[in-house]
């Protein structure tokens, strides 16, 4: 046998199976990405009407926002809000522990890190994701308030996330209310003096966030736009929580 033309023949083979093993990783990734959406939306779908709550799990109890996180799942939490965090340490932790200590459910989705997050105790329900992108659709899908506490890159990519699919109408309009005015001053301020001139973004996507450090304000700012919803369609006006409202479901799946 010529050993020319049995190495080539070898190779092909290898290539074969190695092109058969990587089609069989990803059909089972999508298998438990489907598995993940479908045990979130088990666990979830009676869990409403809810907020999320985003923020650093770098914060410590001692810092004024994990203090001011709590204060504010707390009264969100009694009010009959849901709250939903990432169920981690930090703003994560601040936020469930305020909403166990209330009268609603408090949820975590958790995340599976290389470095691996330890889930805080406070969670009432808690979910784990292999996959930041099913966790993020979860996050959208079930929150009908967020509130941004300060965070780093992960909170940044949640803000903006959001932001983007409220202003496409890939998502419904819901309030979001970024706590910590003096953290957020320099974001907004690039925002208005960079993206706005250049037409980046319209002036009116500004209006999408409000910028409030009173735990009591927080939540009245999400009652106030539930309900002039509410007004708006008893008087046959629209609203902005009126668009694609019905949508949800057909969009679940929109990455």
């Amino acid at each position: 046998m010529d050993k020319r033309k049995v190495i080539p023949s070898l190779r092909s083979l290898a290539d074969q199976e190695r092109a058969t093993a990587k089609k069989a990783r990803a059909s089972w990734q999508m298998f438990t990405i489907m598995a993940e959406f479908i045990e979130a939306t088990e666990y979830l779908s009676e869990i409403r009407p809810a907020v999320s709550i985003y923020g650093s799990a770098r914060l410590k109890p001692d810092s004024k926002y994990y203090q001011l996180a709590t204060e504010i799942a707390r009264k969100v939490s009694d009010a009959g809000f849901a709250v939903i965090s990432g169920g981690g340490p930090g703003i994560m932790e601040a936020a469930n522990q305020g909403a166990h200590a209330g009268k609603s459910p408090s949820v975590g989705l958790n995340i599976e890190l290389p470095h691996e997050q330890s889930g805080n105790q406070w969670q009432d329900i808690s979910l784990r994701f292999r996959h930041f992108f099913t966790r993020k659709v979860t996050f959208v899908k079930n929150s009908d308030a967020v509130i941004v506490m300060p965070g780093g890159f992960g909170t940044l990519d949640e803000l903006a996330e959001v932001l983007t699919l409220i202003q496409t109408k890939k998502s419904r309009h819901v309030p979001i209310i970024l706590v910590g005015a003096e953290f957020w001053e320099g974001l907004l301020g690039w925002f208005r003096s960079a993206l706005v001139p250049m037409g980046l973004i319209n002036p009116e996507d500004m209006d999408l966030m409000q910028v409030i450090d009173e735990p009591d304000q927080v939540l009245e700012a999400v009652l106030k736009f539930y309900e002039d919803a509410s007004e708006s369609e008893e008087s046959g006006q629209e609203h902005p929580a009126h668009r694609d409202r019905d949508s949800d479901e057909d969009r679940m799946f929109y990455l």
